[in-house]
């Protein structure tokens, strides 16, 4: 795996750090066109193949309208995801509306947009009916394989994990489905996040066409895709290796000709991470430095910026944008008032001064996304480097009167 490097030369991030301040994160359209291509070149040897970004991942609409203009739909899960889509002019099936504890207004509009139901739960099928719209007639079921499938940290054991139906539940669900109208039919699954093991996408895969051929002869129902989710990891540390995502086409590929050597259903999935995770960076400024049991070198931003470190003690590489060339064991921090606010646990950086820039990379998934509020701390601006250099401010920073604009006093 190659050094990480800047997201642009020291000159140049310095040039747009002055111009819009810190901190912010930075986003590589270059990058963005780069992945989306190496998706599409691997899997289009599906016929139909659909990949829906998954919207959670990076919930602007600049970077949302580049995927929309690349073929991609979009994978949303509440109404406000909805409102991102119907604003950038995507509707119908090239959504698909994925949610869990879904309220029948939420699947009213989901209904009203056209988008593709992905159910989480039989009982959800009432909410559904009682939306006010007819019964959809596409429909699709997101599955829980339980102890057939390992999980991690970041989405659970599928045992313990909230989502989906159960195995068991399969053939009640869907002939319940098929009673109250639905005609077309699918099958999503999402058990893992992050996973840089490439034979967990096949066996995904496997476990969902062995359900398909049960549809089939319970049923009699020809499953018009499958959706093997997404999870697609990508290397947070220099030491991990990229996904070999050709490799991984093709031995899905393999498994559909097995599966249905005639009529091969559609292949959907829902990646986020992999496409816009490298693709992004959080880039702040050294504020002040601390020394008394540990050294602390403290940020601009914090983790209602970035609060994965926090939220699942995950890793991001971290690089000090400056020349020096000795060494120190240092804690990264924020400044809100808790002692999770870290980046980065006794880590070899340069040694920084107070104004230097410090990188935080592969950030540009669930980094601003799942950003909050605690503190009264205002969430960053997002810029993007455009392909010819230059760059554009897509989302401005929050303001203080952001900030109040929901409080009654």
């Amino acid at each position: 795996m190659p050094k990480k490097s800047l997201p642009c030369p020291q000159k140049k991030l310095e040039e747009i750090s002055q111009q819009y301040g810190t901190p912010f994160y930075l986003y590589s359209e270059k990058e963005i066109h780069h992945r989306a291509t190496l998706l599409r070149k691997a899997f289009d040897c599906f016929t139909g193949f659909q990949e829906f970004f998954a919207i959670k991942a990076t919930p602007t609409p600049k970077i949302m309208e580049l995927f929309r203009d690349y073929g991609f739909g979009m994978d949303a899960s509440s109404i406000a995801e909805l409102v991102l889509c119907e604003k950038l002019g995507i509707t119908g099936e090239n959504i698909m509306f994925s949610s869990n504890g879904t309220k029948p207004e939420e699947f009213r509009k989901a209904q009203e947009m056209g988008a593709i139901i992905n159910v989480d739960d039989i009982s959800l099928l009432d909410n559904l009916s009682a939306s006010g719209c007819s019964f959809p007639e596409l429909i699709c079921f997101r599955i829980n394989p339980g102890n057939k499938k390992t999980g991690n940290t970041i989405i659970g054991n599928p045992v313990d994990a909230k989502f989906g139906i159960t195995l068991d539940q399969v053939i009640p669900a869907y002939k319940k489905a098929k009673a109250l109208g639905a005609k077309r039919f699918g099958i999503h699954t999402m058990t893992g996040s992050n996973i840089l093991d490439e034979h967990y996408f096949p066996e995904t895969t496997t476990l969902l066409t062995d359900i398909a051929k049960e549809l089939k002869s319970e049923l009699d129902i020809d499953l018009e895709f499958i959706n093997i989710g997404g999870g697609f990891g990508i290397p947070y540390r220099e030491e991990e290796e990229e996904l070999n995502i050709e490799n991984i086409a093709k031995n899905i590929q393999k498994i559909f000709i097995n599966a249905f050597p005639e009529h091969q259903p559609k292949l959907f999935m829902e990646i986020g991470r992999w496409l816009t995770g490298p693709t992004g960076w959080l880039i702040s400024k050294v504020v002040s430095r601390k020394d008394i049991y540990k050294k602390y070198v403290v940020l601009d931003s914090s983790m209602a910026d970035l609060m994965r470190p926090g939220m699942y003690n995950a890793y991001h590489h971290i690089s000090i944008a400056n020349d020096e060339k000795k060494t120190e064991i240092v804690d990264v921090v924020g400044s809100l008032c808790e002692n999770n606010d870290k980046f980065a646990i006794d880590r070899e950086l340069p040694v920084s001064k107070q104004g230097d820039l410090v990188v935080i990379h592969d950030t540009g998934a669930h980094g601003r996304a799942m950003g909050f509020n605690y503190n009264g701390k205002l969430r960053a601006q997002e810029i993007l480097l455009r392909t010819d250099g230059t760059t554009q401010r897509i989302r401005r920073p929050e303001t203080l009167e952001d900030y109040f604009s929901t409080l009654i006093f």
